[in-house]
């Protein structure tokens, strides 16, 4: 069971699921570029719980059930929005979890005091994977993905803001990262060269034949392993 909160963000509103569970610790789940709070988000808060967790799914705005159309959202609104998610639930402390562009979000918001943990799927550590969409919105002016989804030369003005060295420089908290061996969204190489450059604890889990979407089985693994590590710390 969950509970449905509407928590605002600069005259807007965040749509988001709150699963409750006893107990001090907190999880908060960050989506991808073009997925939601939904699906599998619902079940990996669902297990949370069974380890004891409270879990935080929610949809950035442009995204889901959240207000502000796509091409309106960035990568400053999604950080802005988690920062509201957290502060509106305020945990003493939490680790984040966050899949792709949503991975890039979390590791960006480690700086916040309260994070104790960071961990990832196919996250998006350096610019560079964003570059064909950069080249279509260059050439084109938007590049529209779907028939929801858009983006235009207002992503990448704020996205050049955020290198991978700027997180990697500030993050001090352990960071796990679930790659697939055969992503070919986000090369898997790139996981290893920014664990190679972050100065704390990472562990770097290889899921040979998956690709950027895992298969279920690998997902459930993928969820042992997390909530194994998660209990180290």
């Amino acid at each position: 069971m969950s509970d449905s909160h509407s928590i605002p963000v600069d005259g807007e509103s965040v749509a988001a699921e709150h699963h409750p569970a006893d107990g001090d610790r907190w999880l908060v789940f960050c989506h991808g570029f073009l997925s939601d709070k939904s699906g599998s988000y619902e079940a990996r808060c669902e297990r949370a719980v069974e380890e004891g967790y409270d879990a935080v799914r929610f949809d950035f705005r442009g995204s889901g059930d959240s207000d502000r159309p796509f091409v309106e959202s960035t990568l400053s609104t999604r950080l802005a929005d988690l920062r509201a998610v957290v502060d509106y639930f305020d945990p003493p402390s939490y680790a984040l979890f966050g899949s792709s562009f949503g991975g890039k979000v979390a590791l960006h918001a480690a700086t916040d005091d309260r994070v104790e943990a960071v961990a990832t799927r196919a996250p998006v550590t350096y610019n560079r994977a964003f570059d064909d969409y950069r080249a279509a919105v260059a050439e084109s002016g938007e590049l529209r993905i779907d028939d929801d989804h858009a983006i235009d030369g207002r992503f990448f003005d704020d996205f050049e803001q955020y290198p991978f060295t700027d997180a990697s420089d500030a993050i001090d908290v352990p960071v796990a990262m679930f790659h697939g061996a055969s992503d070919t969204s986000v090369p898997i190489a790139d996981t290893f060269e920014a664990a190679a450059t972050l100065n704390t604890d990472v562990m770097v889990s290889k899921f040979d034949g998956e690709g950027h979407r895992f298969s279920a089985a690998a997902e459930r693994r993928l969820l042992d392993r997390l909530f194994a590590w998660l209990s180290e710390r």
